[in-house]
């Protein structure tokens, strides 16, 4: 089931960029959407449109995106390292059924 709400979210004045994760069989996938927020008839809107004065916030909020993508890849890993390391535990602690079965 996908999921529908982000996993981070990043906000510098009037942008911010909005990180969604994808699990797949190789792992989570990470993408990132953009957006400026604006007020219009006394209600908050966003639009994908950024104007020159803008690009130095989308640029800041993409390098900080990157960064949290490439951190969260890495405790992914690490996680994923420490659940190996216990199942391959259990499965060393296991009496061996071979023996048992070779012996009769």
């Amino acid at each position: 089931m996908p999921n529908d709400r982000p996993v981070h979210e990043i906000r510098l004045g009037k942008c911010k960029a909005v990180v969604w994760g994808n699990s797949t069989e190789q792992g989570t996938r990470y993408n990132v959407t953009f957006a400026r927020l604006y007020k219009q008839d006394d209600r908050w809107e966003s639009t994908s449109s950024f104007g020159r004065d803008d690009l130095p916030l989308v640029e800041k909020l993409a390098d900080q995106a990157f960064t949290w993508i490439h951190g969260r890849l890495a405790s992914d890993r690490e996680e994923a390292s420490q659940d190996n390391s216990r199942n391959s535990e259990r499965r060393s602690n296991r009496p061996e059924r071979t023996a048992a079965r070779s012996a009769r």
